[in-house]
């Protein structure tokens, strides 16, 4: 299984510099990728223009959504936008959607939540023939979510499924659902398997801010936040435990998404992933 490691781009207070700074020790470290987040009510960075930035800083690692809420962009704004990072970075794109879960981003980029599952499949077909008609690569698509209508529309329209997150018997059982939909659906082979979790390594002052970080960016999950909290890896120990059990349940790649804006974070994932 490969290993990357996310971006701080849906941190508040990361910019540019930052995110630059991070992409170069993350290129030359034990990483397979790079993935963006998306966050709209949030003065952050869109996950495309966060990957277009550091696309030139990097040659090696993959750069992938996980995931950009396509709802919230128009078609031809998402396809141009995703083939400019792709052709910055040498066709290095993977471009990871969903229909989006916070009904307050919906409201901030000032889109109708209602529907967004249809609008999304249109998408999904819209975006091949946009790139298809202008003679480009295909960058590889993955599809999100936990709906049975997302495994269906994973397996009819993508390259692969990446699953939120959590521990690996939540993978694993998505695993099973997509793979199934994909055989339903006729498709040759198996779907590429993407995964990521949480992670905050430091003293305790780090993990409390990180901790402090993960209940306000899943506040809209409710009580349930609290388990997503406690799914937080801060140590050695429980990074090596998730990467062998992603890596049993299926996952092909894993993306390590931070949760402390400090570049020092892709340090020591790093040194903890080569040990």
């Amino acid at each position: 299984m490969r290993v990357g490691i996310g971006l701080p781009n849906v941190i508040p207070g990361a910019d540019r510099g930052l995110l630059v700074e991070w992409a170069r020790r993350a290129e030359a470290g034990p990483f397979a990728s790079l993935g963006s987040l998306h966050r709209a009510a949030w003065p952050v960075l869109d996950p495309l223009e966060a990957l277009a930035t550091v696309a030139p800083e990097t040659g090696r690692v993959d750069l992938v959504t996980m995931v950009a809420v396509a709802p919230l962009y128009e078609t031809d704004r998402l396809a141009k936008e995703a083939a400019a990072v792709d052709d910055a970075s040498g066709g290095r794109l993977v471009l990871g959607v969903s229909v989006g879960a916070r009904r307050e981003d919906f409201l901030a980029a000032g889109v109708d939540p209602r529907g967004r599952g249809e609008r999304l499949d249109r998408q999904l077909v819209a975006l091949r023939d946009v790139w298809e008609s202008e003679g480009r690569r295909l960058p590889p698509v993955l599809v999100g979510g936990t709906a049975d209508l997302a495994f269906a529309r994973m397996a009819r329209w993508s390259d692969g499924y990446v699953h939120g997150g959590g521990p690996p018997r939540a993978l694993a059982g998505a695993v099973l659902k997509a793979r199934a939909a994909w055989a339903e659906f006729g498709r040759p082979g198996e779907p590429r398997i993407w995964g990521q979790s949480y992670f905050a390594m430091g003293d305790e002052e780090t993990i409390e801010r990180a901790r402090a970080y993960t209940r306000e960016y899943y506040a809209f999950t409710g009580p349930f936040v609290e388990r997503i909290v406690e799914d937080l890896l801060t140590t050695p120990q429980q990074v090596a435990a998730r990467v062998r059990g992603y890596a049993e349940a299926g996952c092909e790649d894993l993306v390590m998404i931070p949760t402390v804006a400090d570049p020092a974070q892709v340090d020591l994932l790093g040194e903890v992933l080569a040990s």
